[in-house]
């Protein structure tokens, strides 16, 4: 949960302009106004190399939003 629908958005945008990652973000009317966030579903073709690259460009996304 991001929790915040701009952050969200944000931070969706920075995952495929940094990285070419696209998830697309979860926001009202799905889910109710304060937990927007993403539901991130792997499949068999997402192998250990692409679940990490995933877990690195989050981790990049999340400390390096507040400074832009």
């Amino acid at each position: 949960m991001i929790g915040d629908a701009e952050r969200c958005k944000l931070a969706s945008d920075l995952l495929i302009k940094e990285h070419s990652i696209y998830i697309q973000p979860i926001n009202y009317p799905t889910v109710r106004k304060a937990p927007s966030g993403w539901r991130i579903t792997p499949t068999p073709c997402h192998d250990d190399g692409l679940i990490d690259s995933l877990a690195g460009a989050l981790v990049d996304v999340w400390h390096g939003w507040n400074c832009r």
